[in-house]
């Protein structure tokens, strides 16, 4: 059965679970802030019009009469989308939040969700979109995750229910990102500075002894385009990541090296491989080390 489905934010996740479900298969809208600057409204116009996605001007055009609202921002966005988008809201909408937050961060959404009478799901993607689509594997919590999981599963998503209140599921998120995108970010430091070094091969050899289950070198590779292509909305990731862990008392210090990576990754004007795990990651390093030293 067909769903009224609108995304706000039309990205790599957005389009990846509707490309999944397939053109047609319910009827779904978005709006992109990217829509606004004629510098990059056709780029959102043929990503939806690439998958019979209808393309809002505004908000307001794409969330009404919408019954399911898939939040997907970056995640400094998250709480303004909330907050942009409450006063439009009615009874028997679900507004679910998909962006990588901090827990305290959702609950802020939740609390402006809820006052209008719709429904909040905190929602965390475990697993890069692609190649699963819309098979990702999602956590949802908050007091409607019961009620909302078969409507998921009917579109079909693959959620799984985490006990708890809103926030429960984003702190598993979060709290996981801390060794994830921390190991890109140690991945990249070690590989530019045994390329620069020049024992690369004896720094890879080392590891693969100490660690065989990684294959350290198309590791290393496919961890550069990561953050080469990603490293700017990862670094907002884990700005919450941070945020999460001052909330729990704790310093954030491998976070905040790790935030400095990504971005300075993201910012460097090297193209990203097209098949990363398959190019030798000394290619791609040496071509970042000559912007990175020049800086």
């Amino acid at each position: 059965m067909s769903t009224k489905i609108t995304f706000i934010g039309f990205g790599e996740a957005a389009s990846a679970l509707v490309a999944g479900w397939g053109a047609g298969t319910h009827e779904v809208s978005a709006y992109d802030i990217k829509h606004e600057d004629a510098a990059t409204r056709g780029e959102i116009a043929k990503r939806c019009d690439d998958l019979g996605v209808t393309c809002c001007p505004s908000v307001k055009a794409a969330i009404s009469g919408a019954e399911l609202i898939f939040c997907t921002v970056t995640a400094d966005q998250a709480v303004i989308a909330a907050r942009t988008a409450a006063p439009l809201l009615s009874d028997g909408q679900v507004w679910l939040d998909l962006n990588s937050c901090a827990p305290s961060s959702k609950t802020t959404s939740s609390e402006l969700v809820e006052a209008t009478g719709a429904r909040y799901l905190d929602v965390a993607v475990m697993a890069p979109v692609h190649p699963k689509l819309n098979k990702v594997p999602l956590l949802i919590a908050g007091p409607h995750a019961e009620t909302l999981r078969p409507v998921l599963e009917s579109l079909p998503l693959v959620p799984r229910v985490v006990p708890g209140p809103i926030g429960s599921a984003s702190s598993i998120k979060m709290i996981r990102s801390v060794m994830v995108k921390g190991l890109e970010a140690l991945t990249a430091e070690c590989t530019l500075a045994a390329v620069a070094a020049g024992v690369d091969k004896e720094v890879f050899s080392s590891l693969i002894k100490s660690h065989p289950g990684t294959d350290w070198p198309s590791q290393a590779a496919y961890n550069f385009e990561r953050s080469m292509v990603h490293g700017a909305r990862r670094a907002s990731e884990m700005e919450e990541v941070a945020k999460t862990l001052k909330d729990l008392g704790l310093p954030a210090d491998m976070v905040e090296a790790t935030i400095t990576w990504q971005r300075k990754l993201s910012e460097v004007d090297v193209a990203a491989p097209e098949n990363a795990r398959q190019t030798p990651p000394e290619t791609i390093a040496n071509a970042l080390l000559a912007h990175i030293r020049a800086k």
